[in-house]
């Protein structure tokens, strides 16, 4: 099987549609947008282990920190010390490499614990934000 000859080289059409911009690498394994406590004054510590850490999206539009991941937004609740919490369940973050995320925990001199899940092969990283929040960090994996 051979191709026909071709008298005049190709050239692709241009797309005229509007660019959608790629979303973030990382996804929050919740229902909905997720809220979290936070002191005042932590902006700067929040925009650094969110968005330099795991390569989450600041929402500029906001007065209150807000991040977007693939599918939902992680906002900050800005409230006055003491900070009551209601539950210490931990946020769940769906990072595509998890020795990537723990090497960048390393150089920036962040302590985390390495857990074991139930299930074989599945590890994930426990750490706390800036804002005292625990959060889980895990691997995902692509459906093939």
């Amino acid at each position: 099987m051979e191709l026909d000859p071709v008298d005049k080289p190709f050239v692709p059409a241009t797309d005229r549609r509007p660019r959608m911009p790629e979303p973030p690498p990382v996804r929050l394994l919740t229902v909905d947008d997720a809220h979290l406590p936070a002191p005042a004054g932590i902006e700067v510590d929040l925009d650094g282990f969110y968005v330099g850490l795991f390569g989450f999206e600041r929402d500029e539009k906001s007065e209150f920190p807000v991040y977007r991941a693939e599918n939902f937004r992680l906002i900050f609740d800005i409230l006055e010390p003491p900070i009551a919490r209601d539950d210490f369940r931990p946020l769940r973050i769906e990072v595509p490499s998890l020795e990537a995320a723990e090497q960048k925990l390393i150089e920036a001199e962040i302590e985390y614990t390495r857990q074991r899940a139930l299930l074989p092969g599945r590890e994930s990283l426990a750490l706390l934000d800036p804002a005292g929040n625990w959060v889980e960090i895990n691997e995902g994996r692509p459906v093939r």
